[in-house]
């Protein structure tokens, strides 16, 4: 039996969580990790979600990946995107098709919902997902870099902000 795709539900939200941290953990990162199990349902499941997941599980019915993802906007297009956050899948199911099956859903999810883009971003050193996201037809850009601000320094330019402003 084949990996079953479906989309994310409340009882889920433990072993999605659970695959954050194994994610965290390959990518190096788990300094950086910070979420909990509890802001994860309220992000998935609240009283405002602010985005959505697909899970994977194998024959076992165990959850072996998951995707996470939401809406963002390009003003060139006028149009909404898709924006995936994280696609991990476990290493005992890497090559058995199950992330390029989730993209593909993903990408049908995107189409279904008109978006203009369906976009993602990857570490310049994980060789192995570039050459996979380019197999699929995805075009790493070059000539973009993610600027992103958080903790203190966040916390002082909305104080700096809100100063100006008022």
């Amino acid at each position: 039996m084949a990996a079953k795709i479906r989309a994310a539900a409340p009882g889920d939200v433990s072993a999605i969580f659970s695959l954050m941290l194994e994610l965290a953990e390959f990518e190096s990162l788990t300094h950086l990790f910070v979420a909990t199990e509890a802001g994860v349902h309220d992000a998935l499941f609240g009283a405002r979600p602010s985005s959505e997941a697909m899970v994977a599980q194998d024959e076992d019915g165990r959850i072996v990946a998951y995707a996470l993802y939401f809406h963002n906007f390009s003003t060139f297009l006028g149009r909404r995107g898709l924006y995936l956050e994280d696609l991990y899948v476990q290493p005992a199911q890497r090559g058995s098709g199950l992330g390029t099956q989730m993209l593909r859903q993903l990408a049908a999810l995107a189409v279904e919902r008109q978006c203009g883009r369906f976009e993602w971003t990857v570490l310049d050193w994980n060789q192995q997902a570039i050459s996979f996201y380019e197999k699929m037809g995805a075009t790493v850009l070059p000539d973009w870099r993610i600027v992103r601000i958080t903790g203190d320094a966040l916390e002082e330019l909305a104080g700096t902000t809100a100063l100006k402003t008022e």
